[in-house]
């Protein structure tokens, strides 16, 4: 294997892992509870440590797949009796599927019903579609794979609410928008029978600068904080600890700190491609050593070995 596809595959593998890494932190039930108190109306106003209690069982982090007839698991146990639920079993078989990032239940305050939320991490808005699109097609996802799972039959007054929240890094400006059904009445207005929140996308745009610790930006702030490529592993975990009071395990410890490795690294590699890209583009203009160089702002020895190594290449 030459050495630009070694390269390559190196860097799609560190990718994949802080990719995992930035999922595995975000599920936290610490850091749930904070994006759930700032986006979901039964628990604003809480405070997260309380919220934390709702949160049932273990975030399913990206072993559940999106797609129609894969979300649902269903067997029988020992004594014949229909089991159900989310579908985390064979994904090496099911590999190369889209999957949920973060996906779990919650036990609304009344102790008896339940909501259905999933979390989406994106390094910043995606250009190859509108992300909006991709909301919709999840939170519906959400929704239809409850049947036989959730409510069965014709049983649609058993539909749990859904929430599928996107956090988009990199953004201009901070934002945080609710997107819901809303009824417009075209003629007399009459009261349709049924839910009109089951449906709720919650876009939340970050910026590489984290906000103040004010009330309005709390969230924002965390998971800036969390996510910045910019602070120190230290800095990070001493925000999380003390200005959030969310307790660092040495899990938490170690999947921040091999996040800013991969962090780090994956800069490295980019940062080297792009000055490679940049020499040798500057060489096929006819400039010269000399001039590149000065440009690049490194030696004229850097530069022949850059042209040197994509010689054969370019003949």
């Amino acid at each position: 294997m030459n050495t630009e596809i070694t390269n390559a595959v190196n860097a799609a593998g560190d990718k994949a892992q802080y990719d995992a890494r930035v999922k595995r932190i975000l599920a936290q039930k610490n850091i749930l509870a904070h994006i759930l108190v700032k986006t979901v109306d039964e628990f604003k106003g809480m405070k997260p440590e309380d919220v934390v209690t709702y949160i049932e069982g273990e975030p399913k982090v990206g072993i559940v797949p999106v797609e129609p007839g894969l979300s649902n698991i269903e067997k029988t146990d020992a004594t014949g009796q229909r089991i159900v639920g989310l579908n985390t079993e064979n994904a090496e078989i099911n590999e190369g599927l889209v999957r949920f990032d973060i996906i779990f239940y919650v036990r609304m305050k009344n102790g008896l019903s339940q909501i259905i939320v999933n979390v989406e991490a994106q390094k910043d808005e995606p250009t190859e579609y509108k992300i909006l699109n991709r909301a919709i097609f999840y939170v519906s996802r959400l929704v239809s794979s409850q049947k036989e799972r959730d409510f069965v039959n014709t049983n649609y007054d058993d539909i749990k609410q859904v929430f599928s929240i996107w956090i988009c890094m990199n953004m201009d400006y901070n934002s945080l928008s609710h997107i819901h059904l809303a009824k417009d009445e075209m003629l007399s207005p009459y009261d349709w029978k049924g839910n009109m929140d089951l449906l709720n996308i919650v876009l939340v745009g970050i910026t590489n600068d984290i906000p103040e610790h004010d009330e309005n930006y709390e969230m924002h702030r965390l998971i800036g904080a969390l996510l910045s490529t910019e602070l120190r592993e230290q800095e990070k975990l001493d925000i999380i600890e003390h200005e959030y009071n969310i307790p660092i395990s040495n899990e938490l410890r170690e999947d921040v700190r091999i996040m800013c490795n991969l962090s780090t690294g994956i800069e490295e590699k980019a940062t080297e491609k792009t000055s490679e890209k940049f020499i040798l583009n500057m060489y096929k203009k006819g400039y010269t050593l000399d001039q590149i160089a000065d440009i690049a702002e490194t030696s004229v020895a850097a530069v022949e070995a850059v042209i040197k190594k994509k010689e054969p290449a370019m003949a």
